[in-house]
């Protein structure tokens, strides 16, 4: 659930709703709560999808790497972030549980959940996450809200899951630590085709070494600086350009291990990233 200091009033909801805000399917699909509704010191994210085709807005570091996992499962096929809940039956619920709904200046507000997730996995075809960092779990007024989502999930018949960093692999956080100030980078489509090509070849000529070890070489060879080759590949692999196991530390990679995005999907994450 995001957590955001200014609340709509009715006539915003009823806008948000014409636009199609919640609704819609796949590359369709349009967030209730976009990063541009959002004050602008936040580290918010937007994420090019490669399972949807469209642009994810997420709302904290953990929403990413939440997303990135959910990205890199290949069981999932369908990711839907900031979903929101009917506003009738999150009221009912908080009428009967005695909580108070949220609400700004007497307009209620929309409740929404982080992660609405449709997997192929028979035993459990829909789901929901909602990520929270656990130091805001000592927050009264936050359980009872998350109360009132759980209670809303259960009765929807959706499982409903509580996710904090403790959830998330060590390995996962580094690597998105290690990947984010790179995923920013502005860089021209050609150059960033041709470092991709570039790289490609390099790496599938040396499939079992240590991705660094080859910047290395690749630095001495051409008489770079120390670490340029690898500042590069890691613009690459922020930008998607090369993907990986995002549970393998990405300093222990080796060149076998990454993956080559297709053009259009290079040119669709260059668009993205520029917009």
């Amino acid at each position: 659930m995001a957590s955001r200091k200014l609340g709509n009033s009715e006539a915003k909801n009823n806008k948000w709703i014409k636009e199609g805000r919640g609704s819609g399917q796949h590359s369709e699909y349009k967030p209730w709560i976009t990063v541009r509704d959002l004050p602008s010191d936040g580290r918010v994210h937007r994420v090019f999808g490669h399972k949807s085709q469209r642009t994810h807005h997420l709302l904290s570091d953990i929403e990413l790497a939440v997303f990135l996992l959910l990205e890199w499962h290949q069981d999932i096929v369908q990711i839907r972030e900031q979903f929101p809940l009917e506003i009738e039956t999150t009221r009912q619920i908080a009428l009967e549980s005695g909580i108070d709904h949220p609400s700004l200046s007497g307009v209620m507000q929309y409740m929404s959940s982080d992660f609405l997730v449709n997997s192929q996995d028979p035993n459990q075809p829909k789901f929901v996450l909602q990520v929270k960092h656990s130091e805001a779990l000592s927050d009264a007024r936050t359980i009872e809200k998350l109360e009132l989502e759980r209670r809303y999930w259960q009765l929807k018949e959706v499982p409903w899951f509580l996710i904090t960093e403790r959830d998330i692999p060590e390995t996962v956080i580094k690597n998105i630590k290690w990947l984010y100030p790179a995923q920013r980078d502005e860089i021209d489509m050609e150059l960033l085709i041709q470092r991709v090509d570039y790289y490609d070849h390099h790496f599938t000529k040396n499939p079992n070494k240590n991705i660094i070890d080859i910047c290395k070489n690749l630095d001495i060879a051409y008489e770079l600086q120390v670490g340029e080759s690898l500042g590069e590949v890691r613009h690459l692999l922020a930008k998607r350009c090369f993907t990986f196991d995002i549970f393998v530390l990405a300093s222990k990679l080796k060149a076998k291990q990454l993956k080559t995005g297709t053009a259009k999907l290079l040119q669709e994450a260059y668009r993205v990233s520029n917009q």
